[in-house]
């Protein structure tokens, strides 16, 4: 194998990547959980009333996410999601979760 192929496999099976994986599984989890599906639609998972998020970590970072999370309307006033009652860990699962949806 080439040394590129190998840096690859060697982070792919690293304890960073094992981590964003674990994370964004506990993302999708907390997705279902918490309803977030009753209005917002992924591929063809949920309900076209808010925003679809598809492709939201092509357009956001998972920081932002995570604030817009906490928050919405501190990230827009005009915002129509309410705050909701996520525990923090939740936040940075869904933030992890969204930002790999590209």
């Amino acid at each position: 194998m080439t040394s590129i192929v190998l840096a690859v496999l060697m982070f792919l099976s690293s304890p960073v990547m094992a981590q964003t994986s674990d994370a964004t599984q506990r993302g999708e989890a907390a997705f279902k959980s918490n309803g977030c599906y009753g209005c917002h639609l992924i591929g063809k998972f949920g309900t076209p009333i808010g925003p679809e998020l598809t492709h939201v970590g092509s357009k956001y970072e998972p920081e932002y996410l995570a604030r817009w999370l906490r928050d919405p309307s501190l990230q827009r006033p005009s915002a129509h999601m309410p705050k909701l009652e996520l525990t923090e860990a939740d936040v940075q699962a869904l933030a992890v979760y969204l930002g790999s949806l590209r």
